[in-house]
């Protein structure tokens, strides 16, 4: 028991926990003889227990004090907890049928009892590297988005409200620190962290090392993430964030959380999507070429963005005349003037959308940690195949994304680095 009341459970002291924790017990029966328990983490932050008894379950996740897959030589805060907890409330309330709800957190433990996400829901990632088709995806994820993004914005909320809910989250500051690293510096920098697919890959990663617009950009949508409150975003919104079956689609795990630029969420949600789709060769089989299955990808990146704009505006149109102190009725009091606006916050959305998508897809192939899309393809040269295609697609949408004008042309670019 460290001096602030706090020490990480095994599999025993979590049973003495649930014991003594009524809004955990209930949920169980107040029955311990038969409680199947099974830690789960991935290793990489921190401990994630399933707990199954006779009438009941849950998951129980707690925070350490350092980052779990290295050790106590690169500490980090267990306050990202609370973080988390608070974000999966607050997103909860905002879209339910999309966010595990929390039964209990306990902030000396740094300790959340949440709902158990059942089979045979999976980790999307590995769904998509299974080649499994998910129809309502794009529904879900961009409803998702729409409500979480447009209700903890300046577009629903007063300045006040907006400014105490920045206040209380912007305290994160080592998990967004960690992005700030490994998203916006070390992939750019000789770092002892970076590694790829070497030898095959050396000449690319000194390329962006080398880019000196593509340092520009980088910077530019640095100072965004940095510096832009726009709304509580996930902060960490990949496909090994989200749990699905082809019914149902459940985000996890928001412990980067803050309030930030909007685009980094739906950037790296597109993006991941995008690296999916390029690593679909390293998977085919002569007697399964996957072409039909990347088509299906394009079509749900597409949908993904367009059915956003769609629920994002229409929550706007509805709101017009809320609370939101973003475009006061006052001065915005035309529809001339209304739709000029509109489109404008649509259109940098986009672009912002596109930049962080790319710098999320740059810094899993050459920066410190990558994805199971490619990592899963044994043979090195086609998986160094694969990944270049990404990255070049990557490093073009990060230096032109001012360009695109809609998602079409972004799939068009896609095809056109996949011939």
């Amino acid at each position: 028991m460290s001096s602030d009341g706090f020490r990480p459970l095994d599999e025993k002291s979590l049973v003495e926990y649930l014991k003594a924790t009524p809004s955990l017990s209930v949920k169980l029966g107040d029955q311990f003889d038969k409680l199947e328990i099974k830690e789960v983490g991935d290793g990489n932050l921190n401990f994630v227990y399933i707990v199954i008894g006779q009438s009941g379950s849950f998951v129980i996740k707690q925070a350490l004090p350092y980052i779990r897959c290295i050790g106590e030589s690169w500490p980090m805060t267990k306050e990202r907890a609370y973080f988390e907890a608070s974000t999966l409330e607050e997103h909860g309330r905002l879209c339910p049928d999309h966010v595990p709800e929390v039964y209990h957190f306990d902030r000396k433990m740094c300790l959340i009892g949440m709902r158990y996400i059942k089979p045979p829901h999976i980790i999307l990632r590995k769904g998509l590297i299974s080649g499994i088709e998910y129809p309502l995806l794009a529904e879900h994820m961009s409803e998702y988005m729409a409500r979480t993004l447009f209700f903890t914005s300046l577009l629903y909320l007063t300045t006040t409200e907006h400014k105490s809910a920045v206040a209380k989250f912007c305290g994160n500051v080592e998990l967004c620190r960690l992005t700030e690293q490994v998203v916006f510096s070390d992939p750019y920098k000789v770092s002892e962290y970076n590694h790829w697919t070497s030898p095959y890959l050396d000449a690319d990663a000194e390329a962006v090392r080398e880019d000196n617009l593509l340092k520009l950009e980088i910077a530019e949508l640095k100072s965004k993430f940095c510096e832009r409150a726009q709304a509580l975003i996930h902060g960490d919104l990949h496909t090994g964030s989200v749990m699905v079956t082809t019914e149902s689609t459940q985000v996890i795990d928001p412990e980067f959380s803050f309030y930030g630029p909007m685009g980094f969420d739906i950037g790296a949600f597109i993006g991941n999507l995008i690296l999916a789709y390029f690593s679909q060769d390293g998977h085919a089989e002569k007697d399964a070429d996957r072409k039909l299955y990347k088509e299906w990808i394009l079509k749900t990146i597409s949908d993904t963005w367009n059915l956003f704009y769609e629920k994002f505006t229409a929550l706007w149109d509805q709101h017009k005349d809320g609370p939101g102190e973003a475009y006061l009725a006052a001065i915005y009091n035309n529809s001339e003037l209304q739709l000029l606006v509109k489109q404008k916050y649509m259109d940098d959305l986009f672009h912002d959308t596109l930049g962080f998508g790319a710098a999320k897809m740059i810094r899993r192939i050459v920066g410190v940690a990558h994805v199971e899309d490619f990592e899963s393809i044994k043979e090195a040269d086609k998986r160094a195949e694969c990944e270049r295609k990404a990255l070049n697609l990557a490093k073009t949408l990060l230096k032109d994304r001012k360009t695109f004008h809609n998602i079409s042309e972004v799939i068009s670019a896609i095809k056109h680095l996949d011939k």
